[in-house]
């Protein structure tokens, strides 16, 4: 991997790693159009702080626009939804796995 890719995919874990980041763009993933307070509920013990703070940092990245409806995905935002459509299924995987181990 290339010093860019390695720069890139640190710079795109930094933003994903914010608290409750990936979990507005997970709750966006359906493609329907959400208010504030609907994404806030969506998202669930998200403060309205870090919500904008969220999402500003969502939008700066061009992950989320703000249409005449509510927050969604860009086309880029719904890209990486994309590419992250399997980890419901890595997650139930792995979290049978950890249950496993528990004496």
């Amino acid at each position: 991997m290339s010093s860019k890719e390695n720069a890139a995919i640190g710079q795109l874990l930094g933003l994903l790693e914010s608290r409750y980041a990936i979990r507005v763009l997970w709750a966006l993933k359906d493609g329907h159009a959400q208010t504030f307070r609907l994404l806030q509920d969506s998202v669930g013990s998200i403060t309205p702080n870090t919500l904008n703070t969220r999402i500003k940092e969502l939008r700066e990245a061009g992950l989320v626009t703000h249409g005449t409806d509510g927050y969604v995905v860009t086309t880029l935002g719904a890209d990486l939804l994309k590419r992250l459509a399997d980890l419901p299924a890595f997650a139930a995987k792995w979290a049978a796995s950890q249950v496993k181990k528990t004496p």
